[in-house]
């Protein structure tokens, strides 16, 4: 973690420079939550969205599109976020022959980092449209009224269930966690859904306040809540999504389920 350029002071590179991204194993997080890599209890995928994308032409042209990206959540490492935003602006000054060349380039060098296949699209500005910000159906959990303590502890023991089979969707808009490095603020939204006892709302809504100190990077407050939920939940089903505002121009969203496929990629409005 030492050698990671997060919380540095870094120049911005003028070329591609592919060295630049840096892996981050998730090992390091789930050996904390008793997480064996080789068989997790969710598949899932983190998907990025990178706004400030842009490279040059043959004729030096500036082309700008926003970038998708697809890492596993079976892969060994995570990629460290400041370190693809540089990597990102490594691009600005760089000449490639049209948009595939780009990909491709994008690909390969994402794969190599994450030590599993990433897939990647670019939209370019008539593809913005996809774009559009939209709402998640579920109940909001944070017009619930009640006591929060201010703890830097997380409040696992708020979770409860009721004796009462449900399949519902949870949402709150609430989740703040800190960079593991930085110490900088993350602001987020979660999903919950879930089949089997039927779990305490209030309780939930502590448990996901109870982050607001907590410092672990995005992939793995979410793979926390997941394990905790099943721990002290058990669920029959459970699928946890975050989306997390962007900083430096990406997003980041893991995605963890027992029983779904990953969401399509819409925005929430913070994003």
């Amino acid at each position: 973690m030492k050698d990671l350029n997060l919380g540095k002071i870094v120049s911005y590179p003028e070329k591609y420079t592919p060295s630049l991204l840096q892996p981050v194993a998730r090992s390091i997080n789930r050996d904390q939550i008793n997480l064996n890599n080789k068989n997790l209890p969710f598949t899932g995928i983190d998907i990025w969205n990178a706004y400030e994308v842009s490279w040059l032409t043959p004729k030096n042209k500036p082309q700008i599109a926003i970038l998708e990206c697809r890492v596993p959540a079976s892969s060994p490492n995570i990629i460290e976020s400041k370190s693809f935003k540089l990597y990102l602006n490594s691009l600005n000054q760089s000449v490639f022959a049209d948009k595939t060349e780009l990909s491709e380039l994008l690909a390969k060098d994402l794969s190599k980092c994450a030590q599993e296949e990433v897939k990647i699209q670019l939209f370019s500005p008539e593809q913005f449209d996809a774009y559009q910000v939209r709402n998640v159906s579920g109940v909001i959990l944070d017009d619930i009224d009640t006591l929060f303590e201010r703890s830097a502890d997380i409040q696992t023991n708020a979770l409860c269930t009721e004796n009462r089979d449900v399949d519902e969707t949870l949402v709150s808009h609430l989740l703040k966690s800190n960079c593991l490095i930085t110490n900088q603020p993350d602001w987020g939204s979660i999903v919950v859904h879930y089949q089997g006892k039927k779990i305490d709302r209030t309780g939930l809504l502590k448990y996901i306040v109870s982050f607001r100190q907590h410092n672990e990077f995005h992939e793995q407050c979410v793979e926390r809540i997941f394990v905790d939920l099943m721990r002290y939940c058990k669920p029959d089903k459970l699928t946890v999504y975050a989306r997390y505002t962007r900083r430096g121009g990406l997003d980041i969203n893991p995605f963890r389920s027992n029983f779904e496929r990953p969401y399509p990629n819409f925005r929430f409005a913070r994003q």
